[in-house]
């Protein structure tokens, strides 16, 4: 059996499921240290869509944190005009993951950081030295990254980006102060549908402070198969048509793996599931309870299991527009081949 599968079956038979409030703070990888200076570098770069080919899409397009974290669509929007594949996950609370992407073919966020410059049909760049030289071109950048870290690189670039996304949590829901006793936080419908997303079997994989699965090493991530029961919707929502980790990995027992997402905030972040085809999270809740345990939800357990979801909805932290260094006399965009 694939060791994650084993490990994710096991982890569904245990017992030991109890609900996390979210921490205040993320972990911090040692070779990557915050600080206010590198936080604030990392925010322009996250804003700047100069780090893309044409200079029109920015880490913030496909992942807004002005709003969800993600871009509402289906699937985002690249350069040229450019669709993706697969819908974009919310950067909101991702440094509590284990693993990055929908299949995790990152394990850290400075690995994810690192993808989409380079990715042709999300930001278009030729070459990590291509993203390089148009940094050191821009004396804000160059004279930052100078004093961070004491050069410009694809790495630092990466860095810069990782530290201000652990920035961006969502502490203090509804389920998180009645987790910590105060037991008005929750009305009684959400109470309800915790308890019911706990009996018919959910929280066996959404568990966890982030109800993402278990904390685990980074880089091992925590997968599950999906559509693990072909249904109605299977066809419907075209579940098979993406065959998910397989896809990063090539191997046979990764086909139809999925990282298992947050749902964390997940009554702001419709459309669902990878192909963003699931439009309300009423039907992403009957999809899931057939897909995944093979049952058969009425309205009523339906409309619960919202109501604590809806709880899961935290406090997002107010985000300003960074004002971006100035380029040089020259136009960076549309120079590089």
């Amino acid at each position: 059996m694939n060791k994650s599968l084993f490990l994710a079956t096991m982890l569904v038979s245990s017992s030991a499921m109890a609900m996390e409030a979210l921490p205040m703070s993320p972990p911090i990888p040692a070779d990557n240290p915050m600080s206010d200076a590198k936080i604030e570098l990392g925010k322009q770069l996250y804003f700047d869509p100069r780090l893309s080919i044409d200079g029109t899409v920015s880490c913030n397009s496909c992942h807004n944190v002005m709003a969800t974290g993600t871009d509402s669509r289906p699937t985002s929007v690249g350069i040229d005009g450019q669709r993706g594949g697969r819908n974009a996950p919310t950067v909101w609370n991702a440094a509590f993951l284990s693993a990055q992407f929908w299949d995790g073919r990152a394990a850290t966020l400075e690995d994810q950081a690192k993808g989409p410059p380079l990715n042709p049909i999300e930001m278009g760049m030729p070459s990590e030295k291509a993203v390089v030289d148009r940094l050191k071109a821009i004396p804000g950048y160059k004279d930052q990254f100078n004093s961070i870290f004491g050069k410009v690189s694809y790495d630092n670039m990466a860095k810069a980006i990782a530290a201000y996304e652990r920035t961006l949590i969502t502490p203090n829901s509804p389920f998180d102060l009645y987790i910590k006793g105060d037991k008005a936080a929750m009305n009684d419908k959400a109470v309800a549908g915790m308890k019911l997303f706990e009996n018919i079997g959910c929280a066996g994989c959404h568990s966890g402070a982030n109800f993402a699965g278990p904390k685990l090493p980074i880089g091992q991530g925590f997968y599950q198969k999906f559509p693990a029961n072909d249904s109605k919707y299977t066809a419907k929502y075209d579940l098979k048509a993406d065959k998910g980790r397989y896809e990063a990995t090539k191997d046979k027992s990764d086909m139809h793996m999925w990282r298992v997402p947050t749902l964390r905030n997940v009554a702001l972040t419709a459309p669902y599931f990878h192909n963003g085809s699931v439009n309300t999270l009423p039907e992403a809740v009957r999809v899931m309870s057939k897909t995944q345990l093979n049952k058969t939800l009425n309205d009523k357990q339906v409309e619960k299991i919202v109501a604590f979801l809806e709880s899961l909805t935290g406090e997002f932290p107010v985000q300003t527009m960074p004002r971006l260094p100035d380029t040089s006399t020259t136009s960076l965009v549309g120079t590089i081949k």
